[in-house]
């Protein structure tokens, strides 16, 4: 019996210790700024994004998506992450593109629409009064 529950823990340890996914890192992220801020004139309209920097890994996105509601995201891209790839606005502004890799992903959920990458964006908590929008994890 003892024979066989350390054979079967050593064949959970041996194939557990695999290669593991590559995932954004998580960083504390607490930003605050107020609506009528310059740097987030673009979000006055829905569909508007803008870039902060100095922020989570590689700068935030915060996007206005066409139902009002505000969301956030980390710019570093999410294939490959280790690379530190930040993430930049298209001219159609409903995507953001990898540099690195080409891949494309959706402003409205983060997720991929352009191989190669397969993972979301890392997403931030969005919560707004009238006078300022708060961003954080």
């Amino acid at each position: 019996m003892k024979k066989a529950l350390l054979l079967v823990l050593t064949s959970i340890l041996f194939f557990s210790c695999g290669k593991t996914d590559s995932v954004v890192p998580s960083v504390p992220v607490n930003f605050r700024i107020t609506k009528t801020d310059p740097r987030v004139q673009a979000l006055t309209a829905a569909g508007g994004a803008v870039t902060i920097s100095g922020v989570g890994v590689a700068g935030i996105i915060i996007y206005r998506r066409f139902d009002g509601a505000y969301i956030a995201y980390d710019r570093c891209s999410s294939y490959q992450p280790e690379k530190l790839c930040a993430v930049n606005l298209d001219d159609n502004g409903l995507t953001v593109t990898d540099p690195c890799s080409g891949s494309k992903f959706s402003l409205d959920d983060g997720s991929p629409v352009k191989a190669p990458a397969s993972k979301y964006l890392r997403s931030y908590l969005v919560n707004t009064t009238q006078f300022e929008i708060f961003v954080s994890n």
